[in-house]
């Protein structure tokens, strides 16, 4: 079929009234597209209340279906059945709610021969006793002799559509499989003398056109799989040129038959907001649940990885590195005058260096003392330390003339009173950290100094004064930057898992399309989907917030409601988003393809990991379109400064997160309707 439009009982299928898609089909596809973790009777009340039936209704359905179709027990479930009892529970799906035209896709595989012709009786019996039209495809051939009319096809081509009598007698044979054998010479025969045919009605048609409409076209070629007998309503398709010019007659030619008149349905106003039916809803919120309990060790699973992971976060990022190795030359003094000189707390300026490393070690590094500088670099080279100290062998003369003869002290002098440092600066944070240690220790090192000396520790700071900060600890942690950006991406790509896996599988076994089919639509099926699993993504939500911020105390100024509102909307992003992974790919592989793939961009992008400010300015770009981005910020600004949503900083994330929810099921709806596939 190249044109025209198909009419199913009585009016276009998807228009206002005709009730197509919807309870007056009942479709059963070839894949099983059914539940296997659903017993018999539980996947009959979810495909009752889809079409419109009452709880009551399908119970006393039920037992006729079980004893009919010979199946074991109702409360028996579909994983525990074999192959050919589960395509029986599906045909008694679409059996069910005794609809108007059942579309059966071979229907009697797998089933003994006596089981199949009491089907077969059982659906001529309701073709004649309810007024119902059954649709069967099948390649039994011999058991459509009950059928009322039956199609032979071969290749993707009809040879014949009239009743099993007329066919039989047409093409004299005893039996349909010998007619079928017949039309299938036929259409053999046909293809190897299409070709000269079709060429001879070419050559004497375009004889009719003028050269200069033919242009310089190449003459059409001939496809041999494209090939027909012509048996049943082939048309001969003519070369494009002749097509162009026949298009008005074509257009132009009257219908066969009239089309029924499309009824006409009054519509209120009530009905244009309608996008959703309770019937539908409560079947598949109940499925969802239902699935959820069916599969309680995958829930746990679900609703423990994010607390894994946040206590894995809090447990191995943000802290400083502890036992750190520095190799210590000092030349001043040995190792045994060094163990008496660092408990030394009086005002005595002897052996200073032993007293700076007493507070290096406070810092909870290691000192390993060498004998020369070649022994101390030779363990920074392979690995045994981290970085130098050298103290001179007159290291606390030098540092008192320093301090006491100010610009009149001996250049030399001045010299010796450094502390030499080579640190292995192949890992940036150890760096950054040991330097910090190192100024600080020597810092406190000269305040305690001062003070048992009876000096103004001013004399010995530097002349900057850093005042309680405005807002964070006075010794910032990575653990607080991080961890905003952190809680929201666990949240945000668990729920994109969880989404675009359930609606996968849904898709992928055929059971989106069987709900498609019985009127369900894409609104109702994204928004059961988000009922069921924002409830798990909010416990989700709260457990990591506990997690994070009572149980290993994370700073909060905060507002605790704040925090998981943001964290719940971002977590319904993430839903939102793994519904249009869903609608996007083909297979659970390329789900995660694309899933993952968007993961790490994310992470880098979105300020998570290191500050927005210092990206190049083209990627900061790119980055305040992101959908965590300005939630992050969000966050770390609820949690850090304790602002609301007074602040543009705050209500801007929520204003991003609520912009992307929309886009994202915006995107899924219309892929759900739109989509092939």
């Amino acid at each position: 079929m190249n044109a025209g439009e198909i009419w199913v009982l009585g009016g276009k299928p998807g228009s206002k009234g005709s009730g197509v898609p919807g309870p007056r089909i009942g479709y059963m596809p070839q894949e099983i597209a059914l539940y296997g973790e659903f017993t018999i009777r539980e996947t009959m009340i979810y495909f009752g209340w889809i079409n419109g039936m009452t709880t009551k209704q399908v119970n006393e359905k039920v037992e006729f279906i079980v004893n009919f179709l010979q199946l074991p027990g109702a409360e028996r479930e579909v994983k525990n059945l074999s192959g050919g009892q589960q395509r029986r529970v599906s045909f008694a799906a679409a059996l069910l709610h005794e609809p108007e035209l059942l579309i059966l896709d071979e229907p009697t595989v797998g089933v003994d021969p006596v089981l199949r012709q009491n089907i077969w009786d059982y659906l001529v019996q309701i073709t004649k006793d309810q007024n119902t039209t059954v649709i069967i495809t099948t390649h039994y051939i011999d058991e459509t002799r009950q059928a009322h009319m039956i199609g032979l096809m071969r290749g993707g081509r009809f040879l014949a559509e009239e009743s099993p009598d007329s066919l039989l007698r047409k093409h004299n044979c005893e039996s349909l499989e010998d007619v079928f054998l017949k039309l299938s010479v036929i259409q053999n025969r046909g293809k190897r003398r299409r070709s000269s045919i079709l060429h001879e009605i070419t050559q004497a048609m375009t004889a009719q056109i003028p050269a200069a409409e033919l242009g310089t076209e190449a003459p059409p070629t001939v496809d041999s799989h494209s090939e027909i007998s012509g048996e049943f309503g082939e048309p001969l398709a003519p070369p494009a040129p002749l097509a162009k010019r026949n298009s008005s007659i074509a257009d132009n030619r009257e219908l066969p038959l009239d089309l029924p008149p499309e009824e006409q349905i009054r519509s209120s106003f009530k009905d244009y907001f309608n996008f959703m039916q309770s019937h539908h809803m409560k079947a598949l919120v109940w499925k969802n649940f239902l699935w959820m309990w069916r599969n309680v060790a995958v829930m746990c699973f679900i609703i423990g990885l994010p607390v894994a992971q946040i206590i894995l976060f809090c447990l191995s990022i943000g802290k400083d590195p502890v036992g750190l190795h520095l190799a210590v030359v000092n030349y001043e003094s040995n190792i045994n005058d060094c163990a008496i000189y660092e408990k030394d707390t009086r005002c005595d300026l002897s052996y200073l260096s032993c007293k700076y490393l007493r507070y290096v070690k406070l810092k909870n590094q290691k000192v390993d003392y060498y004998e020369t500088e070649p022994l101390a670099f030779d363990a920074v080279r392979h690995g045994r330390a981290w970085g130098t100290m050298v103290f001179s062998s007159n290291y606390t003369e030098a540092l008192k003339e320093r301090i006491e003869l100010g610009k009149d002290a001996d250049p030399e002098m001045v010299d010796l009173s450094d502390v030499l440092i080579n640190l292995d600066e192949s890992n940036q944070q150890i760096s950054l950290l040991l330097r910090r240690d190192l100024v600080y220790a020597f810092q406190n090192f000269a305040n305690s100094l001062a003070t048992v000396c009876n000096y103004s520790t001013k004399v010995v700071s530097p002349p900057i004064r850093f005042n309680h900060p405005v807002y964070g600890p006075v010794v910032p942690n990575f653990t607080d930057f991080a961890a905003p950006g952190v809680i929201l991406t666990i949240i945000f790509f668990l729920a994109v898992a969880l989404t675009s896996g359930a609606m996968l599988i849904e898709r992928n076994e055929g059971l989106l399309e069987r709900g498609l089919v019985s009127g369900v639509t894409g609104i109702e099926i994204l928004t059961a989907h988000v009922i069921c699993q924002f409830l798990i993504m909010m416990f989700q939500s709260v457990m990591v917030i506990v997690m994070a911020l009572f149980v290993f105390d994370i700073t909060n100024h905060g507002d605790v409601w704040l925090v998981t509102v943001l964290t719940c909307l971002t977590g319904l992003c993430g839903m939102c988003f793994g519904f249009v992974v869903s609608c996007v790919t083909d297979s659970e592989r390329n789900a995660t393809y694309l899933a993952m793939g968007s993961f790490l961009p994310i992470v880098m992008l979105c300020g998570i990991i290191w500050p927005v400010q210092g990206m190049h300015p083209s990627v900061r770009a790119i980055s305040f379109f992101l959908p965590l981005t300005l939630s992050t910020e969000s966050m770390r600004c609820i949690l850090a400064k304790g602002w609301d949503t007074n602040e543009p900083d705050v209500y801007f994330g929520f204003l991003a997160t609520f912009l992307w929810i929309t886009v994202f099921l915006t995107s899924s709806v219309l892929l759900i309707k739109f989509r092939k596939g």
